[in-house]
């Protein structure tokens, strides 16, 4: 059981971020903002959305994308933190299951997420 001074904090913290609504599958754009000594810039990075957990303030989300030579990429985002900038659903992906692990043994064409056709 929470605090309830913390609870109403973290309630406050998810109030004030839009996020919208993804899943795992879906392929994502994640605008982070990077910081290099004085400057500031915000990269984007895309990829597909392998796996979400954790509840409140403390919800993260992995995303996975194909670096050079086809070298896989993840990278675990706190979802409520500052340096994220925006997200931005590109696909939505039909999968069957919460955690996409098993796509770190695939490679080329196996490895593709069918769309989800919307009625």
């Amino acid at each position: 059981m929470k605090n309830k001074y913390i609870e109403s904090f973290e309630k406050a913290q998810i109030e004030s971020k839009h996020i919208p609504e993804f899943r795992a599958g879906d392929t994502l754009r994640v605008a982070v903002r990077i910081k290099e000594g004085t400057k500031e810039r915000v990269q984007n990075y895309e990829g597909l959305c392998i796996a979400i957990r954790g509840e409140g303030t403390g919800k993260t989300f992995m995303v996975r994308k194909m670096g050079a030579n086809n070298i896989g990429v993840e990278r675990v985002f706190p979802l409520y933190t500052d340096s994220i900038e925006s997200i931005e659903v590109l696909r939505r992906g039909r999968v069957r299951r919460a955690k996409l692990f098993y796509l770190r043994e695939l490679k080329g064409k196996a490895s593709r997420i069918k769309e989800l056709r919307r009625k």
